[in-house]
């Protein structure tokens, strides 16, 4: 059987996939009522886990909220953060697993909450933008400068 990479919380980008991962829940913020884009409603709650380098906001989606209790340590495989806000999420996902973790995580790093920093999500590009240039998308040029996958396309 093939050994699962662990990763720490200090690791996460603001993109990280097949995150497998170690936590401590630490809080479990109230549950609210969202409606998805396909109009059906669902359940969430942003929690906050952490493990000896850090901590980080994690959302957890209808059944999952049931299934962590502050104070007790979980594993993620294949899990995976995003950008909401700004701001890093670990979220569990479709494909991932949340279960219980029989070793205690120990001490928490709780002066480094990864959520905190805000970071661009870039994307949301201005309107007009080629990914190179000011935000009306010239590149300071001809039309044609800036990025080379831009030029000779006009």
């Amino acid at each position: 059987m093939e050994e699962t990479a662990m990763m720490k919380i200090a690791d996460l980008g603001p993109r990280s996939r097949n995150v497998n991962i170690v936590f401590k829940v630490t809080e479990i913020g109230e549950v609210r009522e969202v409606r998805s884009r396909d109009g059906s409603e669902h359940t969430v709650a942003d929690i906050t886990v952490g493990d000896d380098t850090g901590t980080v906001v994690m959302a957890l989606w209808d059944e999952n909220i049931s299934k962590v209790e502050e104070g007790s340590s979980y594993m993620i495989k294949n899990g995976y953060t995003t950008l909401f806000r700004g701001s890093i999420r670990l979220n569990v996902g479709r494909y991932g697993e949340l279960t219980t973790n029989e070793e205690d995580v120990g001490e928490i790093k709780e002066d480094n909450n990864i959520s905190d920093r805000n970071y661009p999500d870039e994307r949301r590009r201005p309107y007009g933008s080629f990914g190179s240039g000011d935000s009306r998308g010239r590149s300071g040029g001809d039309y044609r400068g800036g990025s080379s996958r831009w030029k000779n396309r006009f």
